[in-house]
């Protein structure tokens, strides 16, 4: 038996580490739970950019999971990179079959550097079928554009994609804002501005959390970090607001790490 709660990552492998399951792994294990991990793709990959990548079967992919969740008390399943509909499909029926519980969907569209990772048929089978079926989607601002056609520029742009999103049939919806550049003036925000801001929509209500934004360059890997946390808050019993909540802070502390400042941005 294990005596720590049991997280299973099913996302793209990426060989340099910043992302994808290397991440989620580290993530689970800092937080005090057992990882497992299933493959969806191998990238050719480095710091500044994704070269290709070789996607999984279904077939390969429930010859992965199946084993693992046969022996293990998975208690929560984080859910990265599905590239293909096949993929997106197979998990569809895991879910279904009950073998992924409380899944995070952490929806991956395209690499930092512009590089396709999903295709655009799994795309919409994921809108249509998986949306419903996980605890929470986690997008970033360009991921929710393109899973609602909301343009988003502001706070207010958040708020209604996380209110579409919840109309598709996600249960929940965190929306994070660090794509979003206050001191650029954009939307409704004023050029100098200091908040990063991230929505969560649950049960007919939206929370903000504010932090103060750091000017510096992005941190690869944070949404990957931030999704298994809450993956393995949940493993833990905690309530989704505070596994949320929890994350934050992880993936804070960790930005916080990575680029010498006290400041605060979820990607």
């Amino acid at each position: 038996m294990c005596s720590s709660p049991v997280v299973l990552t099913i996302a793209g492998f990426d060989p340099s580490g910043g992302a994808g399951t290397i991440a989620d792994v580290s993530t689970i294990v800092r937080l005090g739970c057992r990882p497992a991990a299933a493959i969806t793709s191998l990238t050719f990959q480095n710091e500044s950019a994704v070269f290709g990548a070789i996607h999984e079967t279904a077939k390969s992919l429930r010859a992965q999971v199946v084993p693992i969740v046969e022996e293990l008390p998975v208690a929560a399943v984080k859910i990265g990179m599905l590239p293909t509909a096949e993929l997106v499909s197979e998990v569809v029926a895991m879910i279904r079959e009950n073998r992924l519980l409380c899944p995070v969907l952490d929806p991956v569209l395209k690499s930092s550097s512009g590089y396709e990772l999903m295709e655009s048929d799994a795309l919409e089978m994921l809108r249509r079928d998986l949306l419903p079926l996980v605890r929470i989607i986690t997008p970033n601002v360009p991921e929710a554009a393109a899973l609602t056609g909301v343009e988003i520029f502001d706070e207010r742009g958040m708020r209604e994609a996380a209110t579409r999103l919840r109309e598709l049939g996600a249960p929940a919806v965190l929306i994070k804002g660090g794509h979003l550049k206050p001191e650029s003036g954009v939307g409704s925000q004023e050029p100098g501005a200091t908040e990063a801001i991230d929505v969560l929509a649950e049960d007919g209500a939206l929370t903000v959390f504010r932090g103060e934004w750091i000017n510096a360059q992005p941190v690869r890997g944070t949404g990957c970090m931030l999704s298994s946390a809450i993956a393995a808050g949940l493993a833990k019993g905690n309530s989704l607001p505070e596994a949320v909540a929890a994350a934050k802070q992880f993936v804070t502390a960790e930005i916080r790490i990575r680029t010498g400042s006290g400041s605060d941005r979820i990607m």
